[in-house]
């Protein structure tokens, strides 16, 4: 009970009032204070504080949450130069890397916290966010308006005519600033660059060869032979899909500029290579990354226009021109595929990403930028025109990252139109996976309430993994998917650097490998009842589970996920929804330390934040607590 008392002492300072507690706990205000006094009463405040959490809690995320209120309302400058030395203090990254990410993330995080209030939902999924130990906050419950009723009407039967072919590819992450020979076992986010005289070529143990690195991102000459490889293997492809995530993950060094550059450069290659591609926002898109406004705002020059002008031009001689429109306007398009009765409609999955910082405007929209009620107006057009649709899309919307609330609101869209839907295709987590829809979602999940299913790709960049795209094998008709094949380049086969480039084998197809698995599973369509059942079958066979789970990184550094490991990930495979995926928030500490070790954090590429790991360590270390005061202090006295 001190504490509480306590951290409601300083959350009350934050609203600008000090308070007293009297014996019995309750308080009295009094005038309000300066800002810069007010950020000195609740630092003198938190030396109390901290030394209680110490003591009773070992739990200082309360005072942290007060303080980064109060130091945002200094205004930019002053939070970012705070959270910079913070970063540098703690280890986080390197230097330059810790100035670079700040400077660009640090706004628009001052800029939320400013206007949020202590105990609201956007605070609880900040703390979610930035700290892993507050509790997932329950989903609004809010009932998606629909246009027409639900009809009686299911998945059609294959039509048994020749299949087409619809190649599938993501996160191909491909770094400008390649530099073959450079240092591959670097200490920033992404190796293979010239940061330093010693990293250079010639100067360090770890050159790196030409076609790429598993710390690094891809070389333009790993892209170039995986559209070589797709028009090799696949010739008669009808299209392809792209999943989004055209930058590097240099996030500190990011520029509106650059990504420019880097989009249109890469989208000219594809269309260089003579695809046909329905492409989608990936987080990295945007600079600073992850940061995309709502349209909601109605601000039509706002700070992530630019990037929609520059995929909507990309994007337009693949699409009609009232798509494009759309697509410059949100990020997001439906267009009609001219070779068959199909609707691809591709969604900015930004719009219910956690690390997009942006969406913590209080009050938080149920459905920012309007894009659900704009999807139920494009799949509702698509039922009455006996239209087949796939939804794409970058980030899985049972994904860890995913607001439970958009996740929720956008499955009942899915269970709305599951008859419409033929299947929903997905990026970001650089793993071979996929995620079943239910129409409930109880703990006994059946075959019989599988309603939809999302295909996850694994990843182009080698960071995750060796390099893949998938090939769908489709019903010409329905299409619905009758196998998925995935093909990679070994990194570790000799070829891979060599000048003639890699060499893209199949790996393995999912029919092949999981067919023998499921009684009567047949030679159709690869149903969400089918990939249901795979999920049991893993469930029962430990084999089974090894061999799937050595898939995700494409056999590349498979580790061992037995019992309560293996549990997690077959809950999170039944989880198109995110508030069912059993993934629970996690103290950001470990995962700093495992970095600061060299170690790659499972699920952490695409979501990787240097100020949200700053914050982080504030709310698991007491000693940062203190580190934050010293900083505040010394820069008051500037």
């Amino acid at each position: 009970m001190r504490v509480l008392a306590l951290v409601v002492a300083a959350a009350t300072l934050l609203q600008g009032v000090a308070a007293h507690l009297t014996p019995g706990g309750e308080s009295q205000k009094v005038l309000k204070s300066d800002p810069a006094e007010g950020l000195k009463d609740v630092l003198r405040l938190n030396s109390s504080l901290a030394a209680l959490i110490r003591q009773e809690t070992q739990s200082p995320a309360s005072c942290a949450a007060c303080e980064l209120k109060l130091i945002a309302s200094r205004g930019d400058d002053f939070f970012a130069g705070v959270m910079t030395k913070l970063c540098k203090r703690a280890g986080v990254e390197d230097d330059d890397v810790c100035e670079g990410a700040i400077s660009l993330e640090g706004p628009i995080i001052a800029h939320s916290l400013r206007g949020m209030a202590i105990g609201s939902k956007a605070s609880q999924l900040a703390c979610v966010a930035f700290m892993g130990l507050c509790p997932y906050p329950e989903v609004e419950p809010y009932d998606v308006p629909f246009l027409s009723p639900k009809p009686n009407t299911t998945r059609p039967a294959p039509s048994g005519r020749e299949p087409l072919h619809v190649v599938h590819y993501s996160d191909i992450h491909i770094d400008p600033l390649y530099v073959v020979g450079a240092n591959a076992n670097c200490t920033k986010p992404i190796c293979c660059r010239e940061y330093s005289d010693e990293d250079k070529a010639g100067n360090n143990e770890f050159p790196a060869g030409p076609n790429g690195e598993h710390a690094c991102d891809a070389p333009v000459s790993l892209e170039e032979s995986m559209y070589a490889a797709i028009k090799d293997i696949v010739p008669d492809a009808a299209f392809s899909i792209f999943t989004g995530d055209v930058v590097d993950h240099a996030v500190w060094n990011t520029s509106q500029q650059q990504n420019t550059l880097d989009i249109e450069d890469a989208y000219a290659r594809m269309t260089g290579a003579g695809m046909l591609v329905y492409g989608t926002a990936g987080n990295h898109e945007a600079s600073p990354a992850n940061s995309f406004p709502p349209a909601f705002t109605g601000d039509s020059e706002g700070p992530s226009q630019w990037v929609y002008d520059v995929l909507s031009s990309a994007w337009s001689q693949w699409i009609d021109p009232r798509a494009a429109a759309v697509a410059r306007e949100s990020g997001a398009y439906s267009a009609k595929h001219p070779g068959g009765n199909l609707r691809v409609i591709s969604l900015s999955t930004n719009m219910y990403y956690g690390h997009n910082y942006w969406l913590y405007d209080e009050p938080m929209q149920t459905d920012p930028g309007g894009q659900l009620a704009w999807l139920v107006s494009e799949l509702d057009a698509a039922e009455r025109a006996g239209e087949r649709v796939y939804i794409i899309g970058h980030m899985p919307m049972g994904s860890r990252d995913a607001f439970h609330d958009g996740s929720n609101y956008f499955d009942q869209i899915v269970n709305r139109y599951e008859a419409t839907i033929a299947a929903l295709f997905f990026g970001h987590t650089h793993y071979d996976e996929f995620e079943v829809s239910y129409a409930h979602y109880g703990a006994n999940r059946s075959h019989r309430d599988a309603l939809a299913m999302s295909y996850i790709a694994p990843s182009m960049t080698p960071m995750s993994g060796h390099p893949a795209f998938r090939v769908y094998t489709v019903d010409p008709v329905t299409f619905g998917v009758l196998d998925a094949t995935t093909y990679i380049a070994d990194t570790s086969d000799p070829s891979f650097q060599s000048a003639s480039g890699p060499k893209w084998t199949k790996y393995y197809s999912a029919r092949e490998a999981y067919g023998p698995l499921v009684e009567g599973a047949g030679s159709g369509e690869l149903t969400p009842a089918f990939w249901h059942n795979v999920t049991e079958a893993l469930e029962r066979n430990a084999t089974a589970f090894a061999e799937y789970y050595a898939r995700r990184s494409r056999g590349w550094r498979a580790e061992s996920c037995e019992d309560e490991c293996a549990a997690a990930e077959i809950c999170k495979l039944r989880a198109a929804r995110a508030q069912d995926n059993c993934a629970e928030p996690g103290l950001r500490l470990d995962a700093l330390e495992q970095r600061r070790a060299g170690r790659k954090i499972e699920e952490e590429e695409c979501e990787a934040s240097v100020i949200r790991d700053t914050i982080g360590s504030l709310a698991v270390d007491v000693e940062m607590l203190w580190a934050l005061r010293d900083v505040v202090v010394g820069m008051d006295d500037i």
